[in-house]
């Protein structure tokens, strides 16, 4: 992985010791070169509880789970249901990034500074997936600065790479090499009213094959689902 140190850091919570997912749970299998990954924004405190997310795994069976705004309370995520699991806080706040998957990491997963705006400092979660690598984000919602988080993380990802998460973003991303290759239909409900698609997901040197929102209301956001696939040397 091509990725400058200075921007790195270890989880500030440790990475959960890797378990065989509990009886009950029975991952599909997953093809060498394709991976289903699931990204939802739990809404801290009063949205998604750590029994939303057993019941979400339980029913989607995702490769890699991607949450945002996770508190402490996710940490019983293995716990429950086994399997590996990180989460990276946000400096000063409650709620960070967090990934959990039935199968074990490559290496433990890791956080990248990103730039920051005056109230909030902004980490991102690089996981490495086999051949390609994977990053959770939760971006801040100025326009400028969080196009400009983004390509921070463009230029420090490997070729075959996806970004995933809660960009905060309206219109294009306008980041170079990377499709936006989500769903399409909006994923958040702006102060209750205007739905918005926030929820996104970026690739280069992948294609993705299958993509969708699922229906689940726990939270303000609504989980989104891809299933992305190598493309092939030519």
């Amino acid at each position: 992985m091509n990725l400058a140190r200075p921007y790195l850091r270890l989880p500030a919570v440790a990475v959960q010791p890797g378990t065989t997912p509990l009886p009950g749970y029975q991952p599909r299998f997953r093809p060498e070169n394709s991976i289903r990954i699931i990204s939802w924004n739990l809404l801290r405190l009063i949205g998604a509880t750590v029994r939303d997310v057993v019941h979400l795994i339980h029913q989607e069976k995702p490769d890699l789970l991607l949450m945002q705004e996770a508190t402490v309370d996710i940490d019983a995520l293995p716990t429950l249901i086994g399997g590996h699991y990180a989460r990276s806080p946000l400096p000063g706040r409650i709620h960070g990034v967090a990934c959990w998957s039935p199968w074990p990491y490559r290496r433990p997963p890791m956080t990248c500074t990103l730039p920051s705006g005056t109230l909030i400092r902004r980490v991102a979660q690089i996981i490495e997936c086999g051949p390609f690598t994977v990053a959770n984000v939760h971006l801040s919602h100025g326009q400028l600065l969080n196009r400009r988080q983004l390509r921070r993380m463009s230029q420090l990802l490997p070729y075959r790479a996806a970004i995933l998460g809660d960009f905060n973003l309206v219109g294009p991303t306008l980041i170079r090499h990377f499709r936006d290759v989500g769903p399409r239909a909006p994923t958040h409900r702006m102060a209750d009213v205007l739905p918005i698609r926030l929820d996104r997901c970026l690739i280069r040197g992948l294609t993705c094959v299958e993509q969708r929102v699922i229906d689940n209301y726990a939270s303000d956001h609504r989980p989104i689902s891809v299933r992305l696939e190598i493309i092939p040397h030519r």
